[in-house]
């Protein structure tokens, strides 16, 4: 069995997004997963190369102004040449973001990350979770506590430091990395299997 290779392309402006990518570092590597840590404003040819053999790609970015970070779509922007030659096709993909609000229009930025997935012919895995906190009996420190669903996502009060950063948003994103990495598994194992056949 090929052990899954997952690579967190992420962007993080004060650290805050830097703690959610760490912590779906440690869910994949409890997945069974090889992790590939990429600052995607500090690329390298070594991390394109990481990118490419990557069997799963997870997007990370905090939430300014409605969408991903800048830099962030810089490197987006900088993949055209892999879409054109179809680089990504079948990967796995998935995402996270933090924003200082609440709300924050953080479903923009994950629907942006699945929408550079579809792109990529990437296949998209979602967060795998209900949401937590949407009833009387539940609290802010469940899983998925701001409710959605196309990714991990997270809510700091800007004027805080990283060591802020909810510890059920954190679980949150350590649960996406473990998700995605037991999902490649068994893609990984599927495809093995058809070869075989």
């Amino acid at each position: 069995m090929a052990t899954p290779k997952v690579a967190i392309a992420y962007y993080s402006g004060y650290g805050h997004t830097q703690v959610l990518a760490d912590a779906v570092a440690t869910g994949a590597k409890s997945g069974g997963a090889e992790v590939t840590m990429i600052q995607v404003d500090q690329i390298t040819d070594e991390d394109w190369a990481a990118l490419d053999g990557a069997d799963a790609i997870i997007f990370g970015s905090p939430t300014y102004m409605g969408s991903a970070s800048g830099k962030f779509h810089v490197f987006a922007e900088s993949t055209s040449k892999r879409w054109a030659t179809k680089a990504w096709q079948d990967k796995i993909g998935s995402g996270f973001t933090n924003a200082a609000c609440k709300a924050g229009d953080k479903h923009s930025t994950l629907a942006y990350f699945a929408t550079l997935g579809a792109q990529h012919l990437m296949n998209w895995v979602n967060l795998g979770l209900h949401p937590g906190w949407h009833t009387s009996s539940e609290t802010e420190d469940d899983l998925n506590r701001l409710g959605y669903f196309n990714g991990a996502a997270a809510t700091t009060p800007a004027d805080l430091p990283v060591d802020a950063v909810h510890p059920a948003d954190i679980a949150t994103a350590e649960h996406l990395g473990t998700r995605v990495a037991e999902f490649t598994e068994i893609v990984l194992a599927g495809r093995e299997a058809l070869t075989k056949a």
